[in-house]
């Protein structure tokens, strides 16, 4: 048992940890109680566990990304895995994330939960929760990822795309790392070691807004947007582009507020964006000096906004050197090199 690979589980509420109330679920278990329903992983690691919070992911905020950050970091060396149990509807933005306050890691980091609660009779918990922990004592695994429903995702790369199902997960234009089955872990993607050491961020700016673009948009919404803001990430139609119902407006507040860091994404779920197409996009692009997400995820895109402008994390360098900066397979195109 001297080469066994100690893990911690790091509980954070959501449905795997719920039970039934007057006004419906709620996260109420704790960790050990967690961990007691799948006594199986004891046979191939050592597992330990912490309650860091307990709430429903509907309520996750950056200040709970901070605790799981800093928890993390404080037990770094203390073991060679880490398992977060998490609710399923933030999830995505969590994994995202942590994928870029935490970069280079050597140990795994990988974030799970559930459809059902655990001490259901017919749940997904248990399996979830077991396969986390294989793929937290292998070797070969190292970085941030969501295993779920048999499937292991980067943590840039996953979107809930079911409410209610087992599958609740897809990796968005990226195939799986591994696929887990019959505890045999089969890999799809090899790793390739960090290079460089273990980083740990803490501090990121909530100042972002996502305008979701809806036809007959008005301009008027625009300004405060702008004021108010570091960051606005614009959820466009199809390739991205900005309608004419907001153009003047928007340029107007551009030339006004310079600074403001403007990202296209895409209402698309898959193949991304590509500004250069139409003249709703291409044109605004380059007038405006706009960044633009191309095959990153929505949650992606958030994360690595509030990250890259939190506090001191990119130094002197160059906004959109480090927005296109691969982390964590986050981005496939590589658009430095078509600018």
């Amino acid at each position: 048992m001297a080469d066994t690979k100690r893990i911690l589980l790091i509980a954070t509420g959501g449905t795997i940890a719920s039970r039934q109330s007057s006004h419906g679920l709620s996260p109420q278990m704790e960790a050990e109680e967690i961990l007691s329903f799948v006594p199986g992983v004891r046979d191939f690691c050592r597992p330990e566990a912490m309650q860091i919070f307990n709430i429903d992911s509907t309520d996750m905020e950056p200040s709970h990304w901070r605790l799981m950050a800093r928890a993390i970091r404080e037990q770094y060396e203390n073991y060679d895995g880490f398992v977060i149990a998490h609710g399923t509807d933030t999830m995505a933005y969590t994994a995202a994330a942590l994928s870029y306050m935490i970069q280079n890691s050597r140990k795994p980091i990988v974030i799970t939960g559930a459809q059902k609660a655990i001490d259901l009779e017919i749940t997904d918990a248990k399996t979830n929760l077991t396969d986390s922990f294989l793929y937290a004592a292998d070797p070969e695994s190292q970085g941030v990822q969501i295993v779920f429903g048999g499937k292991v995702i980067a943590g840039t790369r996953a979107k809930k795309i079911r409410s209610k199902s087992y599958n609740a997960f897809e990796s968005i234009d990226y195939p799986f790392l591994a696929t887990i089955q019959d505890m045999r872990i089969l890999r799809y993607i090899p790793m390739l070691p960090y290079r460089e050491p273990v980083s740990f961020y803490e501090n990121m700016n909530q100042k972002i807004f996502l305008l979701k673009l809806i036809p007959g948009i008005a301009p008027r919404v625009l300004r405060l947007l702008f004021e108010e803001h570091d960051c606005i990430i614009v959820e466009s139609f199809g390739l991205g582009g900005i309608p004419a119902s907001i153009e003047e407006e928007f340029y107007r507040l551009r030339e006004e507020f310079p600074h403001t860091v403007v990202i296209m994404a895409t209402q698309v779920a898959h193949e991304g964006s590509d500004m250069t197409i139409y003249k709703v996009g291409n044109k605004i692009k380059r007038d405006c000096g706009l960044l633009e997400s191309y095959d990153m995820t929505l949650e992606a895109v958030i994360a690595k906004a509030m990250w890259m402008l939190g506090e001191g994390n990119i130094g002197n360098q160059r906004v959109e050197e480090v927005f296109y900066r691969r982390i964590n397979y986050d981005i496939i195109f590589e658009p430095l090199k078509k600018l």
